[in-house]
């Protein structure tokens, strides 16, 4: 049993200025290398529950540039951890950032599956308000059965995203 401490919180208007102030210290720091910056995840779909964490995708034209985006990403604290099983999606883990809100950080190019993926899903959404209001109660049950499991919360709730995955054409 995999522990952590699984906290689901609702929706928080704040998510938003959290990720323009991670967003605007990516962008200084690779410049033309993005070709642009995505919320994505749940705290990017407003009115849905979620772990108060900002998911993000710097989005790159290809890997012709990545081995400076990681060069500049060390650079203000972020360490690549490769692709974690997902092609086209390299993570980035980091250090020394307290003025910025807890997030998970990753690069994919333009044309990758994962990156369609997560705007597709999250566009979905945001647009489909009882999606949102049926997902928010099955990951806030899942969070309070399994407050100290992540593997059995995600399980709880995989077959609600793969219902959802239908309805907006990722099946």
């Amino acid at each position: 049993m995999k522990t952590a401490n699984v906290v689901v919180v609702p929706y928080d208007i704040s998510w938003r200025s959290d990720f323009d102030k991670i967003k605007n210290e990516l962008e200084s720091a690779l410049g033309d290398l993005a070709v642009g910056v995505e919320h994505i995840g749940s705290t990017s779909v407003e009115g849905l529950s979620a772990k108060p964490c900002i998911d993000i995708d710097v989005i790159i034209e290809n890997y012709s540039v990545f081995d400076k985006v990681v060069e500049r990403l060390n650079s203000i604290g972020y360490i690549h951890e490769g692709d974690l099983g997902i092609k086209d999606r390299e993570a980035f883990k980091y250090s020394g950032k307290p003025h910025l809100k807890k997030h998970h950080l990753y690069v994919c190019p333009k044309c990758s599956k994962e990156l369609h993926r997560h705007i597709s899903f999250r566009d979905f959404l945001r647009t489909h308000p009882e999606a949102v209001k049926k997902y928010s109660e099955v990951k806030e049950t899942a969070a309070m059965l399994f407050p100290d499991d992540i593997d059995k919360y995600i399980q709880y709730k995989s077959p609600c995203i793969e219902e959802l995955y239908e309805s907006c054409g990722l099946k």
